[in-house]
């Protein structure tokens, strides 16, 4: 590894297309290497700008101001953090030479769930669960119908859960598409229904990629609400042949995908069945879980992976997280966390947002014990004592 000090000649710089608290991770361990640090995001002092050593507030998803920033910056490597950003910014910095990571055609793949799921189901031939993509209400009437109740209707382009819910008759067909549609992080024009698969459990296989090896974390237990993560535990139990299973199928996916740096592969785990359901080519929420488990997080792995180092790491013990999100609304913030949530085995990691609303993520409550099933436990009972003032 050869880096130079920030701001001179030598110097690596990194740049980070979304602030949230993904990325603040991304950039505190990137500022441990001695990196530069540029974030850009939609609005002044994101989590991540607290940790840059240059920011930006500007649209996204707007090319040419995406593109001015980065002829600018000149940065080493770009990193896609969320998925509302101008993928024909980042195809035409490509083709000047910029490296994304872990490339252009990768973020246009998923950040479209039409794409990535043709790549899964039809292209890979891997076992998903039933789906149409419908763009009006009664394009989405049939495909309910086929598809059977309950049925989870999704904007085709979104994150975070935004703009997901379950249909479980048809009563519930009007308000789905409504929230589908207004409440999509992106472009709600079309959407996508799925099958409803009744699973045993839903896990994130943290697969990270060199040019030179692949590696799995232990595979990671989640519950989401509305399609947005609330808690997760590794490691979680799976049967040989299970675990076997979701790694081949991380594997084909993202050896599809390619390029470098960590990938969130989502699965359900249905008896000895294991079907794809979404990638994401960047650290994962569920993956917070990792700042405790692992003596090198999904973040310090994602940033190995960037710059070609060993992607080694030891799982130092099981542990859960557990979201807290903001009870209501507000401009200057202020949670209450009691000290005792401070401990041998308990920390809490605030975001550092500057606003908030109702149900936005905060921060995340970090536990480990002797399995992941306490510490879980724990997890749950210690973000309940977290409130808002």
């Amino acid at each position: 590894m050869v880096i130079g000090a920030p701001f001179k000649n030598g110097s690596v710089k990194i740049m980070l297309l979304g602030g949230g608290e993904l990325g603040k991770e991304v950039a505190i361990e990137a500022l441990r290497l001695g990196l530069e640090v540029v974030v850009l995001d939609r609005y002044p002092n994101a989590p991540a700008h607290l940790a840059a050593t240059k920011s930006y507030a500007i649209d996204l998803k707007d090319k040419s101001s995406v593109l001015k920033i980065i002829r600018r910056e000149k940065p080493s490597y770009i990193l896609p953090e969320i998925e509302a950003i101008s993928i024909e910014a980042l195809i035409e910095a490509e083709k000047e030479g910029f490296r994304v990571i872990p490339n252009a055609r990768a973020v246009q793949l998923t950040m479209n769930r039409r794409g990535v799921r043709q790549l899964a189901a039809e292209e890979l031939g891997l076992k998903t669960s039933g789906y149409r993509f419908v763009k009006t209400y009664d394009e989405l009437t049939q495909a309910a119908e086929e598809l059977g109740y309950p049925c989870v209707i999704k904007p085709a382009m979104s994150s975070s859960g935004h703009g997901q819910s379950v249909a479980k008759s048809a009563n519930d067909l009007e308000k789905s598409f409504a929230f589908a549609r207004e409440d999509a992080r992106g472009d709600g024009s079309e959407l996508i229904v799925e099958e409803f698969i009744p699973f045993d459990v839903e896990i994130t296989l943290l697969t990270v990629r060199s040019e030179k090896e692949t590696r799995f974390c232990p595979p990671i237990g989640h519950i989401q609400k509305d399609g947005d993560y609330i808690y997760s535990w590794q490691p979680i139990a799976l049967s040989e042949t299970t675990r076997e299973k979701a790694e081949s199928i991380a594997r084909r996916v993202t050896d599809a995908l390619g390029g470098r740096g960590i990938f969130g592969v989502e699965l359900f785990i249905k008896g000895d069945e294991v079907y794809f359901s979404e990638v994401s080519p960047r650290p994962h929420d569920t993956g917070m879980v990792t700042l405790i488990t692992q003596n090198q997080s999904e973040f310090a792995l994602h940033i190995r992976a960037v710059l070609g180092l060993p992607l080694g790491f030891t799982l130092v013990g099981a542990g859960a997280s557990a979201a807290y999100k903001a009870d209501g609304e507000s401009a200057d913030p202020i949670l209450e966390i009691p000290d005792e949530l401070f401990s041998d085995r308990s920390f809490v990691r605030v975001f550092g947002k500057p606003t908030s609303r109702k149900g936005r993520r905060m921060a995340v409550v970090l536990t480990a014990d002797e399995t992941s099933e306490k510490a879980l436990g724990n997890a749950k009972a210690l973000v309940a004592r977290i409130k808002d003032r």
